[in-house]
């Protein structure tokens, strides 16, 4: 979806590795020094993996339970075996053993636009990846499928978006719609009559676009037989290739992405539904970013009840920097932002989690001396800043080493990350237990 030009992109990452940049505190009443329970962490092992393994998905179930999902790389010479989509879950402190949900070798599969994993109040496992076009150079569709019988076996998968446009769709966000039905949000280029390659996925000179039209925003329900309804346009012109995300609110799903405008502004807009209609989108936070091209960084949501929080990426005033925000009210409104970090080094690529006690935020920063996965901690209301640090030192550099994912179970915090190490990726984990 697009591209940053060459020259923004390049001399952002080149002040990036080369200027070391001072972590600044939040600017909130978050500064103050206060008791509280802190966090300690501790490796957190993963399911054995049989080949290189990246982009994780992880999501909690009703029942607390957590759900991993990753894709293990086997290489494009093994044609029909190159690519593998497995999950597994962890309950009462052990992991199921790994479970395949597909595999194939014509998939699209890069660090930015991911499978995704959900699972709905009866119980059914949903799941998600991008399948190319045959024939149609930088082309893909969304596929989904559901499992009712915890994994063990798959449907079919069928085509989320059914425009057979030779376009790039992706940048998927799942949540439940009832008891069975799954929501699903999408970003469709069936206006864009493609053109050009993904530079998310490095494949082509930064700053490509999409002529003559813009990427939408689509969203659709799926049923227990995976017939579709309710499909709409959300938004007719959105940021090419941004991540969306989605949560439910007390009052329905909330639902993250980055805008985009004819000047080129690209905000961060919040859009939400009442399981019959969707409002119109709002800016989370005016940062007037005005942006060539997609700098491929979406925002993250987590809620609980009426509250919602959003964290994302914005270079605004060229400091990059970490946001996050909260509303009372299920996304109608967002209190001034937090900012996390601000510098050349901040990467961005967040994550957030939020339960009773805690508001989370997961961002990764680079600079000369190497890249890192960050947290900071707050209230719920983020009211008081209660922690932060680095999650883990990575080996990797660059995109490689994707998007991080937090869940929290019962006040503990559970972190998945890639990192790379000797050329090959694999998972990592960690996770933080408060203690008095």
């Amino acid at each position: 979806m697009t591209r940053i030009t060459g020259t923004v992109w390049l001399l952002t990452v080149v002040l990036s590795a080369c200027t070391p940049t001072a972590t600044p505190p939040a600017t909130s009443p978050a500064t103050e020094q206060v008791r509280a329970p802190r966090a300690t962490s501790k490796p957190w092992p993963l399911p054995a993996t049989t080949a290189p393994a990246a982009q994780p998905d992880l999501v909690r179930a009703p029942d607390g339970s957590l759900l991993l999902s990753w894709v293990e790389h086997a290489g494009d010479e093994q044609g029909d075996e190159a690519h593998t989509l497995k999950f597994a879950r962890f309950a009462n402190g052990t992991w199921s053993e790994p479970r395949e949900i597909a595999r194939g070798g014509d998939w699209f599969v890069n660090w930015a636009d991911t499978p995704h994993i959900a699972v709905t109040p009866d119980g059914a496992l949903w799941a998600h990846w991008l399948r190319k076009r045959e024939g149609a150079g930088y082309a893909y569709d969304v596929v989904l499928a559901r499992s009712g019988d915890d994994g063990a076996s798959w449907s079919a998968p069928v085509v989320v978006n059914t425009d057979g446009t030779p376009t790039e769709h992706g940048f998927v966000s799942l949540w439940p719609v009832g008891a069975d039905r799954l929501g699903v949000a999408w970003l469709d280029g069936r206006n864009t009559g493609g053109g050009g390659h993904s530079a998310h996925g490095g494949h082509a000179g930064a700053g490509a676009k999409h002529p003559p039209g813009a990427m939408t925003l689509r969203t659709a329900v799926f049923d227990t037989s995976l017939q579709r309804s309710d499909e709409r346009e959300l938004d007719a012109m959105t940021c090419d290739c941004c991540q969306t995300d989605a949560a439910l609110t007390a009052r329905g799903p909330l639902l993250v992405y980055r805008g985009r405008t004819p000047a080129e502004v690209r905000d961060i807009l919040a859009v939400r539904g009442d399981g019959t209609q969707w409002q119109a989108a709002a800016r989370v936070h005016a940062d007037d970013w005005t942006m060539p091209a997609c700098p491929v960084n979406g925002p993250a949501v987590a809620t609980r009840g009426t509250d919602a929080i959003v964290a994302w990426y914005t270079g605004a005033g060229d400091a990059p920097s970490v946001k996050l925000a909260h509303s009372r009210g299920g996304g109608a409104d967002f209190a001034a932002p937090l900012v996390l970090d601000r510098g050349m080094a901040v990467q961005g690529r967040v994550d957030t989690a939020l339960d009773e006690r805690a508001a989370w935020a997961l961002w990764m920063n680079e600079d000369a001396g190497g890249q890192a996965l960050r947290f900071a901690r707050f209230t719920p209301d983020l009211a008081r800043e209660l922690q932060r640090g680095d999650v883990a030192e990575l080996q990797g550099r660059g995109r490689g080493t994707g998007m991080p994912k937090i869940a929290l179970v019962d006040g503990s915090a559970f972190i998945v990350w890639t990192d790379v190490v000797g050329g090959k990726p694999g998972l990592r984990g960690a996770r933080y237990a408060t203690t008095p």
